[in-house]
């Protein structure tokens, strides 16, 4: 009995200490579009690029599954960012730039269209970032605008 005790106890401050330094459960927001992947995205873009932001890269995930003959729902990436925002987030540490620029991915789902990216306090977690600063509030605005923009119809 006392050796069943013992090892619960155990366990249970094990676990606990475990738990100590976990990073926060990541939160992915997602949102139905009524559009096609690829309507969405062209119409993401142009929310995009209207907002006066710059898009580095739309990466076709299932055309590059196509292309060593590997079978993939339909999904894009765009990657996107605004020096304005983003360079004060790295001033205040540098690590940002690992998560920076921002991403939307845009993929067939089964239920249809879906639109997907990180929380702004997902993205930095574990940065010495303040969440509450200007540009985390507005990095934040401009996601659900933008996606709000692409899935409008």
């Amino acid at each position: 009995m006392k050796r069943t005790a013992l090892n619960t106890g155990l366990k249970a401050a094990i676990v606990g200490l475990a738990t100590l330094g976990a990073p926060a459960i990541a939160e992915t927001i997602t949102q139905t579009s009524p559009k096609s992947v690829s309507a969405t995205m062209d119409a993401l873009q142009a929310a995009v690029e209207g907002a006066g932001a710059t898009v580095f890269a739309r990466v076709d995930h299932g055309a590059g599954a196509a292309k060593v003959e590997m079978a993939l729902p339909e999904a894009q990436l765009l990657i996107f960012g605004n020096p304005a925002l983003g360079t004060p987030a790295m001033q205040a540490d540098i690590h940002a730039g690992l998560q920076l620029p921002l991403k939307v991915l845009v993929y067939a789902g089964d239920a249809g269209t879906v639109v997907a990216y990180e929380s702004v306090p997902t993205l930095f977690d574990g940065l010495d970032l303040p969440l509450d600063a200007e540009f985390a509030q507005k990095m934040t605005g401009a996601l659900a605008a933008l996606t709000g923009k692409a899935i409008a119809e």
